[in-house]
């Protein structure tokens, strides 16, 4: 994979409690130290979750992992992609405040320690999660409203009385409107409450597609997504 532009790198962090964060962290190829690059957190869905560090970027997870990772991507974007795995027993948010999980806020700590050690830049850190992962990304947005420069939620929902906190942050969000396990009025509903806050969020609502692999291809397929995605900075 080096010769492909990237390179891998397999790691965890350790929690208080003695817990493993497993991660992967895609790092450009070649890097040079003195330019500054952007850098995607990917967040993964329930079938995501496990310990092996693996999961969250393949099978459900392949299409919105490697589209940033992909060689075609970095020939074009030259970015960091971190791809934190929720361990078993653990989500990434609390379904009824809709609030990060610990396990989640441990994933954007780490985006600390990583700027210190890599040439990162501050203002163009993206969110992108899908099903699980996309009401991750809803959560950090609300309780981390000035940090990222951009977020991608893929079929998820969020706290409508949050939405004025992020409503100027550039969103791209998608849904299908035939999703039968998240349904379609939680990304409606976000749309509505960004609006009527002010913001001006994109929203692409795939007419005949599901929860599934298709319509998750389908989705990180758009075209001009990572154009607009790294085109984004974050506003001070």
């Amino acid at each position: 994979m080096t010769r492909l532009f990237v390179l891998l790198m397999l790691a965890a962090i350790c929690l208080p409690a003695g817990e493993l964060l497993r991660y992967r962290l895609t790092i450009p190829e070649p890097y040079d130290p003195q330019q500054t690059y952007p850098l995607v957190i990917w967040l993964h869905d329930i079938l995501g979750v496990g310990n092996d560090n693996r999961r969250q970027t393949e099978g459900t997870n392949a299409a919105g992992a490697r589209l940033w990772s992909s060689p075609e991507n970095q020939a074009h974007h030259p970015t960091f992609v971190l791809a934190p795995q929720c361990p078993f027993g653990s989500l990434w948010v609390n379904l009824l405040t809709r609030t990060p999980s610990r396990k989640l806020r441990v994933a954007v700590e780490l985006t600390d320690d990583l700027q210190r050690q890599y040439s990162i830049d501050p203002d163009r850190v993206y969110l992108v999660g899908q099903s699980m992962g996309g009401f991750a990304v809803w959560a950090l947005l609300a309780a981390y409203p000035h940090r990222f420069a951009a977020a991608v939620p893929v079929s998820g929902g969020g706290k409508t009385s949050s939405a004025h906190r992020f409503s100027k942050v550039p969103l791209w969000v998608f849904h299908g409107r035939l999703d039968p396990v998240v349904p379609v009025h939680e990304s409606r509903r976000m749309i509505e409450a960004l609006r009527n806050a002010g913001g001006d969020p994109r929203y692409s609502e795939l007419i005949w597609r599901a929860h599934d692999n298709m319509f998750w291809e389908d989705a990180f397929a758009e075209p001009g997504l990572a154009d607009w995605l790294f085109a984004q900075r974050r506003s001070r």
